[in-house]
């Protein structure tokens, strides 16, 4: 019974999560709330490089405001040019936006989801058949085994 539970939670979060890819945006700026990735050029580098670091790529979040003039972002992610990423918690950051070279918006990838659905899927028939089938290893002779020295207790000097 407690198997089937933990299959049935598998089952269902690999259904609801689903997966989101970014995308550039087509409109002028996604509304207040979203998550969006920002792509910094060398002026923004520069001018951010004191508080998040010279070596910045992108930097994604979710928009708190948009103004004419720049980006108000709770940063979660900070990509950095020669690979890697620093993980934030919501600290937000003022991003002019002369600091923007491409602006992105995550949105659902019906792909991904589809991929990682059926992953899901194998993985619950795998699990579902090992238990089904067990783990025996088919030896019958009754026989018990021996102690070896690492079941053996000895007192302790």
């Amino acid at each position: 019974m407690k198997r089937r539970f933990q299959l049935c939670v598998i089952g269902t979060s690999v259904l609801v999560v689903g997966c989101y890819a970014m995308q550039p945006t087509t409109t002028t700026a996604p509304q207040p709330g979203s998550i969006i990735g920002l792509d910094i050029n060398d002026a923004g580098r520069v001018a951010l490089g004191g508080s998040m670091g010279p070596a910045i790529a992108q930097i994604e979040g979710r928009l708190v405001q948009k103004d004419t003039s720049e980006y108000v972002v709770g940063v979660q992610t900070v990509r950095l040019l020669q690979g890697g990423e620093q993980t934030w918690h919501g600290e937000v950051v003022h991003i002019k936006s002369d600091y923007v070279t491409a602006l992105y918006a995550r949105h659902f990838s019906a792909a991904r989801s589809a991929a990682l659905a059926a992953v899901g899927v194998g993985a619950i028939a795998a699990i579902a058949t090992r238990s089904l089938i067990g783990l025996g290893t088919g030896d019958q002779s009754g026989k018990q085994p021996g102690d070896t020295a690492h079941t053996q207790r000895r007192p302790r000097p």
